[in-house]
């Protein structure tokens, strides 16, 4: 990676990690000493980035496919980030029961972007496209239970659901606080969305300048 000399495993057979993990870590926040938690971690690579580009105290990852989690695991040990960085297995539905509430300081999840539509051949890749082990509601859900009140919840998933984002995150009292497109090419639809949310903010939301996911360093 060309994040301070990070290396991250990764199967090609299965649903290795692209452009919209590496724009939420440079979109997402994270402030001195705060503990955060990356929901759907898949090869850990939002919390294993963040814990370099950041001062966060502790990085949580969670996922539910015991094979994916572990080699995220060995990520993190193949670069040394015992004391900072940590991937567990299992379903982000538990994840309260798992550390209690409001326990993190800021959340972070690249969730299964699709509702419909055919599933991937490959079950791995469709577990982390498709919403079959959790849906947009269970990650708002989730969320607002594991953060402190005033925590931050960071997202990236598909600008034609953003009104369904919108309205879910509201439902678990997740103000919509920024909201940055990112383009693929001026000419073209912007194919993905960054969105942050305030448990328990005031409603006011900031539209940033789109970014190209080009620029965007790993």
């Amino acid at each position: 990676m060309q994040n301070n000399g990070l290396h991250i495993i990764q199967d090609p057979a299965g649903f290795c990690f692209g452009s919209d993990a590496v724009c939420l870590t440079d979109f997402a926040e994270v402030r001195p000493g705060e503990r955060v938690m990356d929901l759907c971690t898949g090869c850990g690579v939002i919390p294993i980035l963040l814990s370099a580009k950041t001062k966060g105290k502790f990085f949580t990852g969670l996922e539910i496919q015991p094979e994916i989690a572990d080699m995220a695991q060995r990520s993190v040990q193949m670069n040394g980030l015992e004391g900072r960085v940590r991937i567990d297995c299992g379903d982000i539905k538990q994840a309260p029961e798992l550390y209690g509430s409001g326990v993190f300081d800021v959340v972070t999840v690249n969730p299964p972007y699709l509702k419909e539509g055919k599933q991937h051949e490959n079950p791995s890749a469709a577990l982390a496209r498709h919403e079959i082990a959790c849906t947009l509601e269970d990650v708002a859900r989730i969320s607002a239970r594991l953060l402190r009140y005033g925590g931050r919840l960071y997202m990236v998933h598909r600008p034609h659901r953003l009104a369904d984002i919108f309205c879910v995150l509201r439902d678990y009292d997740l103000e919509p606080k920024a909201l940055q497109l990112v383009q693929s090419a001026p000419d073209k639809p912007p194919p993905l969305a960054l969105i942050a949310a305030s448990l328990g903010g005031k409603p006011w939301l900031t539209v940033k300048a789109p970014v190209n996911a080009d620029n965007v360093r790993f």
